[in-house]
Parts: structure tokens; C-alpha cells; sequence
């Protein structure tokens, strides 16, 4: 494979060119990624009803809950990665990556086996109905799990290629697989006539499909980041760097995840036709937000490039550029789901007005502040990609967990209506903006000493 045809070297061209090349096939293939759920939303909503499409929209926060502190560590790896290619580092190179891909298989495993035990026991936590809708949730959270192995091997391994500008082959790995997934939900459930079951194992033998298919493109590479089967291992150095970095951003995932399930509990107070609304709004706004997210990963390699090439200006310069576009991007995909809100809400639910009405109500509310999370999402790429991840993952812990509790705790109970639970959403956002800026103004100057004395 051609060194050329798939490498990116952020630290020189361009700015906005290489921010721009890097982040719109990043950003396609995250919203193949995430066509993974829609698909199987749409499928069970047309063909299994709003109990089924309940227990699979109900799944989501609490399987983000469970595997993003693993998956936060893939990001700790695209870092140091990102840092050694930059330094052109190729003896660093090799056991950043093979360390990563040893990392992701024990990560995959770990979280198969709590996603196994703690499936059932947080879900009705969470209240979620009991009978069909419980039942169903528990099924397919459990399936969805035993996928878990390959979806961390196929993040580490998308990682690597990320950091080292290749954001292309994961793309292509993820409009096959996603076809692939679509097809075997329509012959599960529409030809075998099964439920969740059906669109679950789907989605597992999709995510295995992507992982062998990365591990192919990183095994089959003509550069220093060439990936050895039989020489995968843990270098303590650069398994340390990866975990000081991974570790809080995937702490700050988590954290995220407890607030949205806290949220998803209080939406399910509200009852099954509210949990298939809330579930089919929130696919929609994932669509907007992983655009937005493509700049934020752009920010991670920009930055880690250059710091590990000691390219100040540029490191500056790629944070502006990040904040321009996702700016952008946000507000017009955020006016967009708005504007055709109920028409979107229709390729979901098709038999039940109340649901869409619901639906409807939370992308009103949260689709056009939307750029929010998206400059948000920068700020912390900025601060990540400079090495202050746990300052980032305290912000969030207090700026957005800390927050959203507040709000469900001490202000819903005040108004009990869906306006009022979307609203903690805009407003956490700002507020973590303005700690991430501040924190970002404080450690610059110390981190750009640090990078010259490296």
C-alpha cells in the first residue's frame, strides 16, 4: 500500500487543506458508523413495533457507560502515535503500535465481560418498563457485547491510522462492513422474522468484519507504523503514555455517558412512546454531532503531530481552523435537523404521532446550539493533544456530569416537562466551553516549554 496514497503529515502544507483532507473522510466514516444504530432502529421500528425499538434506543447510554473508558484509550494511543511520527520517532513508532493493538484486545475482552454482568442490574436501574422492553434491552445489550472485542481492536487499529493522518481506509472498512450490517438486518428480521436478537447480531458480525479488515490495512502497510501479528506486546513507556492520556479521556467518556443514562432514566419516566421519540431524536442529532466530531479528532492528530515536530505556530493555527469548521458545521446541520425535524422523525416511527411529537420537541431544543458541543469537542481535543487530558476529564466531571445532575435533580423537579429535561444539554455545553478556555489559557505556556525541552 502506498506511503503516499494514504499518509498525511499535518505538520506541513496547508493548514486548513490537511484539517479539511483529514476530517471529510473521518467524518463519513463516523456516520457510516453510526448508521450501525440507525439501521437497526429503523428495522425493529417497521417491523418489530415501539417495544422493540424502545429496548434497543434504551441501550445506548448505558453501553457507552460500560465500554468508554476502553474505547477513551484508544485516543491515548492515536496521541502517542501521532507524537512519535511527528518526531519521525520509528523505533517509538513500532512499540507505540504494537502496543496499542495488545492494548485494544485486552480492553475488548474486559469490556465483554462487565458488559455481561452489569447489563441487566443497570438497566432496571434505569428503570427501564419491565416485560418486553426490559427483556429486549437485556438481549440486545447482551449480543451487542460479545461484538465488544472487535470494536476495540477495530478503534486501536483505526487510531493508528488516524494518528498517523489515514483517515481514509477507515472509511472504505466502514462502508463495507455497514452494508454488510444493513443487509443481515433486513434477512434477520424481515426473513427469519426476529426482533432485537436479529438487528444485534447484525451489528456484532459487522464489527468483527471491520476488525480483521483493520488489522489487514495496518499488517499489509508499506511504512513504520506496519502492524506484526506474532510481535504484538505491551512496552511499559509507551503503555504509560497511552494510559495518561487514555485513561482520563476515557474516564471523561464515561462521564459523559453517566449523565446521558441519568437523562435516558428520567426520559423513561415518561414512558415507552417517550423512550422510541427520545431514541429516534437522538440518532438524528448523532448524525450532526459526528460531523462536528471529525474536527475534534483532526484537532487530536493536528496537535500531536506538530507537538512531536515542536511546530508551535502550526499547533495554534490547526486549533483555529478546527474551531472555524465545527462552528460551521454545527449550526448548519444543527438548523437542518430542525427545519426538517418531523420529516426526519418519520423514517423511524411510522405508526405513533405522540412519539414524533416527543421527538420533535428534544431536537427544537437542542439542534440549533448544537455548534456548542462541537467547539467543545475542539477545546478538548486542543487540550488532549498538548497532554492535559485529565484536565479535561475533571472539567467534565464537574462541568457536565456534575451539571446535568444538578439539573435533573434540582431543576426538573420544579417543571416535569421534556423541555425542560433537553435543556440541561445546551447549557452543560456552555459551561464546560468556558472551563475548557480557561484551563487552555492557564497550561499553554507550560505545555509549549515542555515540548521544546522534550
Amino acid at each position: 500500500m502506498s506511503l503516499v496514497k494514504y499518509e498525511l503529515d499535518m505538520t506541513k502544507g496547508s493548514i486548513f487543506k490537511n484539517t479539511v483532507r483529514f476530517a471529510l473522510p473521518l467524518m463519513l466514516a463516523n456516520i457510516l458508523q453510526l448508521l450501525y444504530n440507525a439501521a437497526d432502529l429503523v428495522v425493529v421500528s417497521r417491523w418489530a413495533g415501539n417495544d422493540a425499538m424502545a429496548s434497543v434506543g434504551s441501550t445506548g447510554a448505558l453501553t457507552n457507560l460500560l465500554i468508554n473508558v476502553f474505547v477513551g484509550m484508544s485516543l491515548g494511543a492515536s496521541v502517542v502515535v501521532s507524537r512519535r511520527y511527528g518526531a519521525g520517532d520509528e523505533k517509538g513508532l513500532y512499540r507505540a503500535v504494537h502496543t496499542s493493538v495488545l492494548l485494544g484486545i485486552i480492553a475488548g475482552i474486559s469490556s465483554l465481560l462487565s458488559g455481561f454482568a452489569l447489563s441487566k442490574p443497570l438497566l432496571v436501574l434505569m428503570d427501564t418498563p419491565e416485560g418486553k422492553v426490559l427483556d429486549g434491552a437485556v438481549l440486545y445489550m447482551k449480543i451487542i457485547f460479545i461484538g465488544t472485542p472487535a470494536v476495540m481492536v477495530y478503534n486501536f487499529g483505526a487510531a493508528i491510522l488516524r494518528a498517523v493522518g489515514d483517515t481514509k481506509r477507515p472509511l472504505y472498512i466502514l462502508a463495507l462492513s455497514g452494508i454488510v450490517n444493513v443487509i443481515l438486518n433486513l434477512i434477520l428480521v424481515i426473513g427469519f422474522g426476529m426482533g432485537v436478537e436479529g438487528v444485534a447480531i447484525a451489528t456484532a458480525i459487522s464489527n468483527y468484519l471491520s476488525m480483521f479488515m483493520v488489522l489487514y490495512a495496518l499488517s499489509g502497510a508499506d511504512s513504520t507504523y506496519r502492524l506484526h501479528l506474532r510481535e504484538i506486546k505491551i512496552y511499559k513507556e509507551e503503555l504509560k503514555e497511552i494510559l495518561k492520556i487514555g485513561l482520563p479521556a476515557g474516564l471523561q467518556g464515561s462521564v459523559f455517558s453517566l449523565a446521558n443514562t441519568v437523562i435516558q432514566s428520567a426520559v423513561n419516566s415518561f414512558g415507552t412512546v417517550a423512550m422510541a421519540g427520545n431514541a429516534a431524536g437522538a440518532n438524528i442529532e448523532g448524525f450532526v454531532y459526528t460531523a462536528m466530531n471529525s474536527f475534534y479528532q483532526a484537532t487530536v492528530t493536528s496537535v500531536s503531530q506538530n507537538y512531536g515536530a515542536k511546530e508551535e505556530k502550526r499547533i495554534y493555527k490547526g486549533i483555529c481552523v478546527s474551531m472555524v469548521c465545527v462552528i460551521a458545521v454545527g449550526i448548519i446541520l444543527g438548523g437542518v435537523s430542525v427545519i426538517f425535524a418531523k420529516e426526519l422523525l418519520h423514517i423511524y416511527i411510522t405508526d405513533s404521532p405522540q412519539a414524533i411529537e416527543f421527538g420533535v420537541k428534544r431536537m427544537m431544543i437542542t439542534g440549533l446550539p448544537y455548534f456548542l458541543c462541537g467547539i467543545m469537542e475542539v477545546m478538548t481535543g486542543a487540550l488532549r493533544g498538548l497532554g492535559y487530558s485529565s484536565m479535561t476529564a475533571i472539567n467534565s466531571l464537574l462541568g457536565a456530569c456534575g451539571f446535568r445532575m444538578f439539573w435533573i435533580f434540582g431543576v426538573l423537579p420544579m417543571k416535569r416537562i421534556p423541555e425542560v429535561l433537553f435543556l440541561c444539554w445546551p447549557f452543560s455545553w456552555l459551561v464546560v466551553i468556558l472551563m475548557h478556555v480557561f484551563c487552555f489559557i492557564i497550561v499553554r505556556k507550560k505545555a509549549i516549554n515542555k515540548m521544546y525541552n522534550e
